[in-house]
C-alpha cells in the first residue's frame, strides 16, 4: 500500500494529528525514519522496526544540501522517489515527508546551526568538514516537525552502520534535552558481508569484490574481542592495505560512547570490557565506512 505523502510542514502535523487521534484510544506511540532516499534494505530495516514497535510511522526522505561539501556530490546522490515510495509502503510506513529545500530552508540555508563540537571534528568530520553540523541540524528540525502531543511515546530510527552520526545524535538529544528516544538498527550487510550503503551502487564487480576486506578486517577483531585476546589493529590494518583497489583512511578502536581511541586496548593487552572498531576506506571513487562493536566474553560462550 502506497504510504501517504506530505510536501509541507503544515501538511504533516495535521496528518499526524490524524493518525494517532485515529490510533487511540488510550497511550499511542509515533516511529519517525530520517533518510536521504536511495532507499536499501538497511533503510527498511529501520521501517521494520519503527513499524513493529510504533502504532503511526513517518519517514523523512530529504537530501539535506547542508552535509554535502562538494555541490557535485550533492548533485550526484542517487534520487529515486518511486522507488523509495514501494520501499516504504511495503513495510507498513503511514506517512512520508518529502520536503522541498525551501520548505526546510525558507529564504536559503539558516543562518543558525548545530555544532558537533568535538566529537564531530575526528573521523568522519576530518575527511568532510562541516558533514556533521549540517546533518545534526536537519535530524534536530526534522525531530522537532514531527513532534507528536505530549502524551506519545516518540522514537526515532538510526541505523548502526554511521556510528559516529549514531553517537553525535544521542549526544545532541541528551545535552538538548529532547525527550525523543533513539533507537539503533544493526547494520544490514549482503550475503558476502559488504556493509549496505546507497553509494555501493558506484562500485565496480571488482571493486564491490575487494570491499569486502572492510568487513572482514572488523570480524578478526570481533573474533579476537570475543576471546579476550589482544586486539592487534596493526594486522587489521595490513589486511586492508594488502588490497591494492582500497585506500585506507582511517581505522580505529574507540569508546563507543565517547569515541576517544582505546590504544592500551589495540597491542599486547588482553581485551576486556566492549569497544567499537570504526574503519574508512576509499574503493575506487567510491568512499566507504564501516563499524563493529567489540565485546568481550570472559566467559568463552
Amino acid at each position: 500500500m502506497r504510504p501517504r505523502v506530505l510536501t509541507t510542514a503544515a501538511q504533516l502535523r495535521a496528518a499526524l494529528a490524524e493518525q494517532l487521534a485515529a490510533a487511540g484510544p488510550g497511550p499511542v506511540s509515533l516511529g519517525l525514519v530520517p533518510t536521504m532516499g536511495a532507499l536499501h534494505e538497511g533503510h527498511a530495516a529501520l521501517a521494520r522496526a519503527a513499524r513493529t514497535e510504533n502504532d503511526v510511522v513517518v519517514a523523512t526522505i530529504f537530501v539535506n544540501p547542508l552535509q554535502f561539501g562538494d555541490p557535485l556530490d550533492l548533485d550526484r546522490y542517487p534520487r529515486t522517489l518511486e522507488a523509495d515510495l514501494e520501499i516504504l509502503g511495503g513495510y507498513g510506513v503511514d506517512l512520508v515527508f518529502v520536503p522541498s529545500r525551501q520548505e526546510m530552508y525558507p529564504g536559503g540555508e539558516p543562518l543558525v546551526r548545530l555544532s558537533a563540537g568535538r566529537l564531530g571534528a575526528r573521523f568522519e568530520g576530518e575527511f568532510r568538514p562541516g558533514h556533521f553540523d549540517g546533518m545534526l541540524t536537519v535530524v534536530a528540525k526534522l525531530l522537532h516537525l514531527a513532534w507528536p502531543a505530549a502524551d506519545a511515546a516518540y522514537r526515532a530510527y538510526f541505523g548502526q552502520k554511521d556510528a559516529q552520526q549514531l553517537a553525535l545524535i544521542r549526544r545532541m538529544v541528551r545535552d538538548l534535552s529532547f525527550t525523543a528516544d533513539i533507537r539503533a538498527v544493526p547494520t544490514v550487510r549482503s550475503a558476502e558481508g559488504l556493509a549496505l550503503s546507497s553509494r555501493n551502487r558506484f562500485l565496480t564487480a571488482q571493486e564491490a569484490d575487494a570491499a569486502l576486506v572492510l568487513s572482514r578486517a572488523l570480524r578478526l577483531l570481533a573474533e579476537r574481542a570475543v576471546r579476550c585476546e589482544p586486539l592487534d589493529l596493526e594486522s587489521a590494518v595490513a589486511l586492508v592495505e594488502s588490497q591494492p583497489l582500497v585506500q585506507l583512511e582511517y581505522f580505529e578502536v574507540v569508546d563507543p560512547d565517547t569515541l576517544e581511541p582505546l590504544a592500551f586496548n589495540c597491542r599486547e593487552t588482553p581485551f576486556s570490557g566492549e569497544a567499537l572498531a570504526l574503519i574508512a576506506a576509499r574503493v575506487g571513487s567510491v568512499r566507504l565506512i564501516d563499524n563493529q562493536p567489540l565485546l568481550a566474553d570472559p566467559a568463552g560462550t
